[in-house]
C-alpha cells in the first residue's frame, strides 16, 4: 500500500453529480445524499487501515453532521478484483456491523472517484449548500492507529462552521490513507 496525502483544499470546486448503487439496494445521487446544510463525501473502503482505525469515531462524528442538516455519503472505488474485500458483498456486511448511517455506495466504474480527485482512503469533499467544496482535510489526527479519546474534531468542527456560514476553515490537515486502488488501464 501506498501512503498518499490529500492536496490543499481547492475552495469553491463544484461537487460532481453522480449516481451510484448503495449497499442498501437503492440507487443514489449527490441530490439524494445532501442535506440542507451541506454535503460530505468520503471515500473510504473496507480493508485500509487508515479507514479501520477512524470507522468508529467516523459513524459518530457523521450522526453530528448529520443533526447539523449536513448530508453524509461514503463510496469505495477500489478494484475488488485485487482486493476482494472491498467488494460489494463485503461492503455491505461493513455498513451493517459498523451501523452506517449514511449511504455506503460503490463505485465500480471509478469514474466518480476520478471525477472528486479522490487520491487515497479515506478522502474527504466537505461542500456547502451550493455544493461548493469548503473542507479538504482530515477526520482527526488518527492514522494507522486511532487518535486519543480527546483528540480535536477537526471534520466535525469544519463542517460545523460550513453548516453555519457556508465557508471552510482557511487552515486544514490533509488527510492521508492508502492510495485509491485503480483499475489497469
Amino acid at each position: 500500500m501506498v501512503l498518499q496525502h490529500t492536496p490543499v483544499c481547492a475552495f469553491g470546486t463544484p461537487a460532481p453529480d453522480f449516481r451510484l448503487p448503495g449497499v442498501d439496494g437503492r440507487d443514489w445521487t449527490r441530490a439524494d445524499c445532501a442535506g440542507p446544510r451541506g454535503l460530505l463525501v468520503m471515500f473510504i473502503c473496507n480493508h485500509c487501515p487508515y479507514v479501520k482505525a477512524i470507522r468508529p469515531r467516523l459513524v459518530e462524528d457523521v450522526r453530528v453532521l448529520q443533526a447539523l442538516g449536513i448530508g453524509c455519503v461514503a463510496i469505495s472505488a477500489n478494484d475488488p478484483a485485487d482486493y476482494p474485500e472491498d467488494g460489494f458483498a463485503p461492503m455491505a456486511e461493513v455498513a451493517r456491523r459498523c451501523g452506517f448511517t449514511f449511504p455506503y455506495l460503490f463505485d465500480a466504474s471509478q469514474e466518480v472517484a476520478r471525477a472528486y480527485g479522490a487520491v487515497c482512503t479515506p478522502d474527504f469533499f466537505g461542500y456547502n449548500a451550493a455544493f461548493e467544496l469548503q473542507y479538504r482535510g482530515r477526520l482527526d489526527a488518527s492514522g494507522r492507529e486511532p487518535a486519543a479519546a480527546d483528540a480535536r474534531r477537526e471534520l466535525v468542527e469544519a463542517m460545523r462552521q460550513v453548516a453555519d456560514s457556508g465557508h471552510g476553515p482557511a487552515e486544514q490537515v490533509p488527510s492521508m490513507g492508502c492510495s485509491i486502488k485503480w483499475r489497469a488501464a
